[in-house]
């Protein structure tokens, strides 16, 4: 027996429906977009040699430069390759003492990356060998958490798709 108390959710959908009607147009109908692609994401990193092994040994993505942060003296501001011309920055702020990563509203919920299918099982037992807690949903999609607690999702859907799905 499930915990989740029962909601209606007849207003969300038409809702959804409602801005769908109003902002989706067709393939053919859409603008270009005004952007060339997503330069990097950046997380905050309380600890830069944990955040390299993890991201680099554990799930694969090579460190790709550490350089000063050039917003506060003594910070470090680090890049990971995450495939596609993609980069996944940090940056580490020692003396703030920013407190535990939290999910708030207007902030991260996480971190979707895409990765070949063949290599996503692998992934899977390679947080598994590291003792990383995770979950695997629908048997493309693993979420877990970072070492900062960043929660971070890995699937084995092409760019552009999701659950079978175009949404690009």
């Amino acid at each position: 027996m499930s915990n989740t108390p029962a909601v209606d959710t007849t207003g969300v959908e038409n809702r959804r429906a409602e801005i769908r009607d109003r902002y989706l147009r067709p393939v053919d109908e859409r603008p270009a977009s005004t952007a060339r692609g997503l330069h990097h994401t950046a997380l905050v990193s309380s600890d830069v040699e944990r955040t390299v092994h993890f991201y680099q040994d554990v799930l694969g993505f090579p460190l790709t430069e550490l350089i000063d942060n050039r917003d506060y003296p003594g910070s470090s501001h680090f890049f990971h390759d995450i495939g596609n011309g993609n980069l996944l920055a940090f940056f580490d702020f020692p003396g703030l003492d920013l407190g535990p990563y939290a999910e708030v509203l207007g902030g991260l919920h996480h971190v979707a990356i895409s990765v070949d299918p063949e290599r996503w099982q692998e992934l899977v037992a390679r947080l598994e060998s590291a003792g990383v807690e995770h979950e695997v949903h629908s048997g493309v999609s693993v979420y877990f958490r970072d070492p900062d607690g960043a929660r971070i999702e890995l699937i084995a859907d092409p760019l552009g798709e999701m659950y079978g799905h175009q949404v690009l």
